[in-house]
């Protein structure tokens, strides 16, 4: 299996299907791999999904072949960087479990605030008919799931309410133009407040 590939693995604490990125084993190809990746994910959200490969090799301090080596195609370079920043919006809600229910809540979609912020220029690039793409939504909705659950069990978010409207909500203000991030934070407590049982 190549850097490219993604599996689908079961994980012993949840029922969800995990996309994973299988990261090469030895430990020079992996740094290699993850400064590729890194740079990807900065010059996508700067310049979008068309953002130039050779630009994003010299940023992650290799030349073009390495990043050839590693991701044969643009194609599968912007889906490894789609399925990375889903892979961290899904450890987000494991480590967000630990909190309690609302605070939980809160701290999920603040992380997935930032993934669906680098979500646009990344899906412009995303081969629509990817199974992947349809593997990593899944994996959004059983993470966050759970969280909401719980808070609803504690009385703490309103039982009305679906992970389905609570992404849809978040992802929406995404995508609005904010005068600053001030602004931005005050309108996200807001709309999180809104989630709050009366």
């Amino acid at each position: 299996m190549t850097g490219t590939e993604v599996a689908d693995t079961h994980v012993a604490d949840t029922a969800t299907a995990r996309p994973l990125i299988a990261r090469p084993q030895r430990a020079d190809a992996r740094r290699n791999f993850d400064a590729l990746l890194a740079a990807a994910r900065d010059a996508f959200a700067q310049d979008g999904a068309g953002a130039s490969l050779e630009d994003i090799a010299r940023r992650a301090g290799v030349g073009i072949g390495t990043l050839y080596r590693n991701f044969p195609t643009r194609d599968a370079l912007v889906e490894a960087v789609y399925v990375e920043e889903v892979e961290a919006v899904v450890r987000a809600a494991d480590d967000a479990a630990a909190l309690e229910p609302w605070e939980a809540v809160q701290a999920w979609l603040r992380r997935f605030l930032l993934y669906v912020g680098t979500k646009k220029a990344l899906l412009e690039g995303l081969n629509k008919d990817s199974p992947v793409l349809l593997s990593c939504r899944t994996s959004l909705y059983d993470a966050g799931e759970p969280l909401v659950r719980r808070a609803q069990e504690a009385g703490e978010l309103r039982t009305d309410a679906t992970i389905g409207d609570v992404i849809r909500m978040v992802s929406g203000i995404a995508g609005v133009a904010f005068d600053d991030d001030e602004q931005r934070d005050r309108v996200v407590a807001m709309a999180i407040d809104g989630l709050r049982a009366r």
